[in-house]
């Protein structure tokens, strides 16, 4: 008895239909001769040859390799652009390969293909691989659902752990892991326990399969959970795997580990490259062409450069006062570049809190009466050095700043402690502000923060300056 039957696939050489072309260099030349090397040696040197070629190479070899062979290597996640290796091999071919692949993996090389090319695979797929594909891509991109493999062992509560240990043996080679056996109840289909291979294998053979299982329930989670929220419940719960329910608790597959380091990857490398100032790439920089190029950091660049007007705007407004103490144009990088620090400083580090689940929506005002404090320290501290740079200069006639120096002195580090201030309160808050309005907080780029905070920097030092300034330079 299969208790799981929505299980396409399993492990390559099991799901295989045929043995695939004898190669012969002679007769298939170049791509003959590669895919005889790629049939030796170790699958993960083959994936990491096949990087540094076209796809069209790539897929000129795979044709040619026995079909259990191509099959691993298409499974393989670090292989490069496996969707257009596909979209290069012939259609019958591709299908056979696809046909003996893990389900989820097939899921995300169609969801790179052109819709008609993907109906057109889909179309020549077996009716059950067919419809775990079409129900894994219907889940949206960055879900639970989207990542999950429909491959794993479920078995009913009223079995023995002899049956379950005979049933892990009759299928364990059509499943991408076992990570652990799902209970459920044999009439509604529910998960009720899950058991770990230790576990039952230490148990004895004529007891409830129950009896080997943990007291408590299995973490789960729904299919349009956040992969985020996926990666927080591994590291919280030290897992494996997880099972992926829908509403009555029916396992619909499960998220593994290898799965949710996928995703991680993928997410710390968009994250790395929004919080750099340019719009998410999914594809390697090698591999991103020109047009690519430009239209993924252009439009981050314009909206900064519009931004960074405001400053030009600012200083049109304060053009008297620097005619009149010109001195002042002299600290106007240190104050802007400090400000744009401190708030980019404050950006990185509630980013990653709110990534790990450290902080909510709700900890915004701990987080303000954090920064406060922070922000008037370190603005403190940098005033200081400030000022005592200042002095040096003066006293040791590196430059002349003027009788009025020491005020000048004083303006500097009275404006450096508002602006470190309120880059650091504006940099906390940002990335609260942009998921709350429902986006990524990673878009609270460096570059983005820093301009919000030239803008305001300025009139932060020239409000100070008139202040205290009024009645000598001003």
């Amino acid at each position: 008895m299969d208790t799981n039957r929505n299980t396409p696939g399993g492990n390559q050489a099991d799901r295989t239909a045929a043995p695939g072309p004898v190669l012969d260099p002679r007769e298939q030349g170049a791509a003959g001769i590669l895919a005889e090397q790629l049939a030796q040696g170790h699958v993960a040197d083959a994936v990491e040859r096949l990087n540094t070629l076209s796809p069209q190479e790539s897929a000129a070899a795979l044709a040619l390799l026995p079909d259990d062979r191509a099959v691993e290597i298409l499974d393989k996640p670090e292989l490069d652009d496996p969707a257009e290796i596909v979209h290069f091999l012939p259609r019958d071919r591709a299908a056979v390969l696809l046909e003996g692949m893990s389900a989820d993996r097939v899921a995300d090389m169609l969801r790179d293909l052109e819709g008609t090319e993907r109906a057109a695979l889909v179309a020549r797929l077996s009716a059950e691989m067919a419809l775990a594909v079409q129900r894994l891509l219907s889940y949206p991109p960055r879900t639970a659902g989207s990542i999950m493999t429909t491959e794993f062992v479920s078995v009913p509560a009223n079995w023995t752990v002899a049956q379950t240990l005979a049933h892990v043996r009759r299928v364990e080679r059509t499943r991408e892991t076992i990570y652990a056996i799902y209970v459920v109840e044999p009439r509604t289909r529910a998960l009720v326990r899950a058991a770990t291979m230790r576990r039952l294998i230490t148990a004895e053979p004529g007891d409830f399969i129950l009896s080997a299982t943990r007291e408590t329930e299995p973490v789960t989670v729904k299919p349009l959970t956040s992969r985020e929220e996926v990666a927080r419940l591994f590291r919280r719960h030290d897992l494996l795997a997880v099972p992926v329910v829908d509403d009555a608790r029916r396992i619909l597959g499960i998220v593994t580990v290898d799965d949710v380091l996928d995703a991680i990857v993928e997410e710390g490398t968009e994250d790395v490259q929004r919080f750099g100032g340019m719009e998410a790439s999914d594809e390697p920089y090698t591999e991103l062409g020109f047009g690519g190029m430009i239209r993924k950091r252009a439009g981050w660049l314009c909206a900064l450069f519009l931004s960074e007007m405001l400053t030009a705007s600012a200083m049109q407004h304060y053009e008297d006062a620097l005619e009149r103490a010109v001195v002042l144009t002299l600290f106007i990088p240190l104050i802007m570049s400090s400000g744009g620090n401190s708030g980019s400083q404050a950006t990185s580090l509630l980013i990653r809190a709110l990534a790990l689940g450290e902080l909510r929506l709700r900890d915004w005002w701990r987080v303000a009466l954090r920064e406060l404090p922070t922000g008037l320290t370190l603005g403190a501290i940098l005033g200081t050095i400030g000022m005592l740079r200042i002095l040096a200069w003066q006293e040791f006639g590196f430059f002349d700043y003027g009788e009025h120096w020491m005020l000048i002195a004083l303006t500097v580090g009275t404006a450096l402690v508002g602006i470190v201030t309120f880059g650091s309160l504006a940099g906390s808050m940002l990335p609260f502000i942009l998921k709350r309005i429902g986006f990524d907080p990673a878009s609270a780029s460096a570059p983005f923060v820093a301009t919000l905070v030239d803008v305001t920097g300025l009139v932060i030092y020239f409000s100070v300056a008139s202040a205290i300034l009024r009645g000598t330079l001003l």
